[in-house]
């Protein structure tokens, strides 16, 4: 029998061993028989053509190759002739009825925290500051000592808080943030030179006792700017527009002196009550004040301006914090802070 002949042979058996293939299955145990790369009787067949005679290897290998091109287009074709099967099927048993209206699809909406977070980063950039973030889990360098909090400093008893339970040569050095002021010391460090203007946002965490405008997590953003010649009135300056800008020209503001650390002097920035409009009458959100604090700011201490290597002699800066949550609660007149984090869909749905 002539060469010819045997892969006429094995052409018919092969096809019509596929023929009888009816699920994928078997599809792919066929090709695995007869054209596996390992043990594939097509790929033994091309293995032995080094083995034939020299005046019948281009027949032989001639041959071969055709047996396995005709096989491989026999393979693709009942693949795609099984799916036309599948598909046929598929519109039978579960066929779409296009006169349907779709199913809606819910949209998400952004935390009313969030909202207000952007909204007053806006502001800011407007005014030509960048923003910039930095890391939750601080050192407590940057947290305290470089915001000249020492060990010894009151203020650290009340921000000694959230700890990594992490010991560096005997002691915890590393903690979730109190303040977004670390940032501001990271970003003069990559500064060689004033000017610097910047905003900081991010979560801050602290031992507080739970309020109606007091939460033990907060969203901060804290301000920064640094040049030749700057003074308290570029700061209340800046923070008047910011709360144009949030809150309308209708609004009362007002400044009173306040001790931070790393600020010389020091301010907080009150607003009037939004529940009882500055009255102070019987009023638990502002505890009959008819002032709600919303940020704390002052002049950059001159000893930080020095650390980071700059020239306090030369160089003057301000800083702001800003509690964003309080700023939401101005915004909507909302009661009590701790409802944003309640998560309770009926009150989030409504911003």
């Amino acid at each position: 029998m002539s060469t010819e002949d045997s892969f006429d042979q094995l052409r018919t058996r092969a096809l019509a061993s596929l023929a009888e293939a009816r699920v994928d299955a078997e599809i792919d145990a066929w090709r695995v028989e007869w054209l596996g790369r390992t043990d594939g009787r097509v790929t033994a067949l091309l293995r032995a053509v080094r083995e034939q005679p020299q005046d019948q290897r281009a027949a032989f290998g001639q041959a071969a190759n055709g047996l396995k091109s005709a096989l491989e287009e026999a393979l693709a074709a009942k693949q795609d002739d099984l799916k036309r099967q599948a598909l046929a099927a598929l519109s039978t048993t579960q066929a779409i009825d296009v006169t349907l209206p779709g199913r809606p699809q819910p949209l998400g909406r952004l935390h009313p925290v969030t909202q207000t977070l952007r909204d007053c980063l806006k502001a800011f950039q407007e005014m030509g500051f960048r923003v910039a973030e930095g890391p939750e889990v601080e050192w407590a360098y940057y947290n305290f000592d470089a915001a000249r909090i020492p060990e010894d400093h009151p203020a650290r008893d009340m921000w000694d808080t959230i700890w990594v339970n992490t010991l560096i040569d005997g002691e915890r050095k590393m903690l979730l943030r109190t303040h977004t002021t670390p940032n501001q010391v990271r970003v003069m460090e990559r500064t060689p030179e004033p000017p610097v203007r910047v905003v900081v946002p991010g979560k801050c965490y602290r031992q507080e006792a739970t309020d109606a405008t007091h939460e033990w997590m907060l969203t901060q953003i804290e301000g920064l700017a640094v040049d030749e010649g700057v003074r308290m009135s570029d700061l209340k300056g800046v923070l008047y527009e910011f709360a144009r800008k949030m809150f309308g020209q209708e609004r009362k503001v007002i400044f009173h002196h306040s001790y931070f650390p790393f600020v010389e002097p020091g301010v907080e920035m009150a607003m009037d009550c939004f529940i009882c409009r500055g009255s102070g009458a019987e009023c638990k959100t502002c505890h009959g004040t008819g002032w709600i604090e919303i940020l704390g700011a002052g002049m950059v201490h001159p000893e930080i301006i020095d650390n980071a290597g700059y020239d306090s002699a030369k160089h003057t800066g301000f800083a702001f914090g800003i509690g964003v949550e309080r700023v939401a609660l101005l915004r909507w007149g909302i009661e009590d802070i701790r409802n944003f984090y309640q998560n309770d869909l009926r009150f989030l749905r409504q911003f």
